[in-house]
């Protein structure tokens, strides 16, 4: 068993030597790389580019839209503005003839027919719109005719 303390027989080979041969396509391959890297840096270069200049284009568009849709808010408000300015000069208008009415009707002997309208309610009329019915009407006619 002497033997198997001794360093076994297996044959280890020297470190290789360089040959002239494996150096040659050694290089090419870093020559390759070089140029495959700087090919590849030159693309990240352009799509950052490409990307800075997209943004800032999406920036500018952005800017365009905010200021024509703050135009249109304006513009708005002062339409709004004068239709409650138009309105206002119609209910004025209306509740002015309104009141000449009821003055007319007053000075003629007449009561507010609104107001009566309101207080005491017309048999004669179906309560929803205030419309007097024809066979209402045709139904006093012939009371009248038999007095």
């Amino acid at each position: 068993m002497a033997d198997s303390d001794s360093a076994p027989s297996v044959h280890v080979p020297a470190p290789l030597a360089p040959k002239k041969e494996n150096i040659t396509p050694v290089g090419s391959k870093i020559v390759e790389l070089n140029e495959s890297r700087t090919e590849l840096l030159n693309r990240i270069q352009g799509l950052k580019q490409d990307l800075q200049n997209w943004r800032s284009k999406l920036d500018t568009q952005v800017k365009v839209y905010r200021d024509e849709l703050s135009e249109m808010k304006k513009s708005l408000n002062v339409e709004v503005d004068q239709l409650r300015s138009e309105f206002q000069e119609l209910r004025s208008t209306l509740q002015q003839q309104q009141d000449d009415v009821t003055a007319s009707l007053k000075s003629l002997g007449l009561q507010d027919v609104s107001g009566d309208a309101k207080e005491v309610k017309d048999p004669k009329t179906d309560g929803k719109d205030g419309e007097v019915h024809a066979s209402s009407i045709e139904d006093d006619n012939a009371k009248e005719d038999e007095n």
